[in-house]
């Protein structure tokens, strides 16, 4: 028999695939999920969507409770192998820490995934919003200051064409989704060194972030500052907060 599919073809398991989607969707859906709602939402058959969840039930990644199915405890450990093999959040929390105490305003370290800015480390003011961002939140990158600094190092091309990948969602009246607004914002701060969210992704929060580079000149991920409308600008974050976000990316520069 004729095999025509290319090695890297043949070494794909897209058994592991399906299953780690229907991990992800019991994020995207926020709670427990029947059998029907992870088949919707994985885009896979009832059958196959059924397979993956008593594969992982029997693995103790999921329980069951009727009809609904959640998580177990045990999928703590996909994201804790992350966090233990990756220096990033370990290596930038206390210089977090040190700038939220100098700022007085929440400070977060992200990585771009996709079309979504994934926090890896933060630092919380205590006059901060409660808006429950924690370590692997994300946020569309599209409206994030993080997500813009992480985008603005692709080619213009890539942009462009992870603009169309996504809905862009507008989360508030200021929220940007013209691809082509979209697309000469992020290019601009390659110019500024800098981004700035006015109220995108919430009314009354802006943002601003820089770039973090490794030793080797890559940015790897975004530094960012978050503080409520009323007590800054839009001129006064760029004026107050990003010195003191270059003061920050200068002494990670030591150690990334």
């Amino acid at each position: 028999m004729d095999d025509t599919r290319s090695k890297e073809d043949k070494e794909y398991v897209a058994g592991l695939e399906k299953g780690l989607a229907v991990i992800e969707a019991f994020g995207l859906s926020g709670g427990a999920l029947t059998l029907s709602e992870a088949a919707e939402i994985t885009g896979h058959s009832r059958a196959s969507a059924r397979r993956s969840l008593l594969t992982l039930q029997r693995l103790g990644y999921v329980h069951a409770e009727g009809k609904y199915f959640r998580l177990a405890p045990r999928t703590l450990r996909l994201g804790h192998a992350y966090v233990v093999s990756n220096p990033l959040g370990r290596l930038v929390q206390p210089i977090l820490e040190a700038t939220t105490e100098r700022t007085h305003e929440s400070s977060s370290v992200a990585v771009l995934d996709g079309m979504e800015a994934v926090f890896v480390a933060r630092a919380t003011a205590r006059r901060s919003l409660s808006n429950g961002l924690g370590m692997g939140s994300r946020l569309p990158a599209h409206s994030a200051a993080t997500g813009r600094v992480l985008l603005s190092e692709l080619p213009d091309d890539e942009i462009e064409r992870r603009l169309r990948m996504v809905p862009l969602r507008k989360l508030t009246p200021r929220t940007l989704t013209d691809p082509e607004e979209l697309s000469r914002t992020i290019r601009q701060v390659r110019v500024d060194g800098y981004a700035v969210c006015n109220e995108e992704l919430e009314l009354g929060v802006r943002s601003i972030a820089v770039p973090l580079q490794d030793h080797h000149g890559r940015v790897i991920a975004a530094l960012s500052l978050v503080s409520a409308m009323p007590r800054m600008s839009t001129e006064m974050i760029v004026e107050t907060l990003l010195p003191h976000l270059e003061s920050a990316r200068r002494m990670l520069a030591t150690v990334l």
